[in-house]
């Protein structure tokens, strides 16, 4: 998934001391701090969805609200999320793969019911306080992004090439006087298939490359705009061959369809190549805000 530690704040932070609780409960609670999934218009549904849904550490997800703005929170443990605490995390694949999924999953929930900006992963402020603080100072910046992603959902898109698919393709058989040729001595045959093999894998690699152009094409056409993300690799990469392209797309949800079938068969007959398209997601690619984050927060 593309993504950012600021500062020291929630280190130090004192306990988050709920109110109502008997001093000795309060005292007894250990420091929190308040994480970040998204940011919608306040009234637009949040208020609603929030309690139904669950954050990191099974921490019940809440709101904070500012100026016509309303950011989906939920408490973590302080150190766990500092700065030396989330990046202990992040080197562990396990504890990464689970606040990746939780984080996704609120935002997700969320975006079914209305437009949200999602926050970069690992989004971590001091408090409840400090986040409403954060929508009144960049209220402006998340209110245009919000008119800009209205309406709108993300399509991710990869083109992948795999030469050894197209190696396992079966040639044709000719039934012309070269089905007759004589036969070649093993050292022959073995140069034989090495130039070959490296044949198809030019082949393949020129074929997805045109094939990835092609989609450019024909997703510029209904799509509002395109992000180019690195492709992935190792750990990260799913499926088969080689990822050589990964883009997401800005796309009207009244398009969605027709943006599916506009790549719909487009690498069909081209050996060792394939599309993927998935999605609607909630416009991760495209919620990038044009200003660094407060130096009170931390995001990963």
């Amino acid at each position: 998934m593309t993504s950012h530690l600021h500062g020291d704040d929630a280190a130090a932070a004192a306990p988050q001391q709920p109110l109502g609780l008997p001093t000795e409960q309060r005292e007894s609670a250990p420091p929190s701090s308040s994480y970040v999934y998204a940011i919608g218009r306040a009234g637009a549904g949040l208020d609603t969805a929030a309690p139904r849904l669950t954050g990191l550490r099974d921490g019940r997800v809440r709101t904070a609200s500012a100026d016509g703005l309303t950011a989906l929170v939920s408490s973590v443990p302080a150190d766990a999320f500092s700065e030396e605490g989330m990046q202990a995390q992040l080197e562990n694949l396990t504890e990464l793969e689970e606040i990746a999924r939780t984080h996704h999953t609120v935002v997700e929930a969320a975006h079914t019911g209305t437009t949200v900006l999602p926050m970069r992963l690992a989004t971590v402020y001091l408090d409840d306080a400090r986040v409403r603080s954060m929508l009144r100072e960049r209220g402006a910046e998340f209110d245009a992004l919000l008119s800009r992603l209205e309406g709108h959902a993300e399509l991710g898109v990869k083109v992948y090439a795999d030469p050894r698919a197209a190696a396992a393709d079966p040639a044709p058989v000719s039934d012309g006087p070269e089905s007759a040729a004589p036969p070649v001595s093993p050292g022959r045959a073995y140069l034989r298939q090495r130039r070959a093999r490296r044949q198809t894998q030019r082949d393949v690699y020129r074929a997805a490359g045109a094939v990835a152009d092609e989609v450019r094409g024909r997703a510029a056409v209904l799509a509002r705009d395109r992000v180019a993300h690195r492709p992935q690799q190792g750990e990260l990469a799913t499926g088969a061959g080689e990822n050589i392209a990964n883009e997401a797309y800005l796309v009207p949800t009244n398009r969605l369809g027709e943006f599916h079938r506009a790549l719909t068969g487009l690498a069909d007959g081209v050996p060792g190549v394939r599309i993927e398209v998935t999605g609607p997601w909630a416009p991760y690619s495209f919620a990038t805000a044009t200003s660094a984050p407060p130096a009170e927060s931390r995001s990963a």
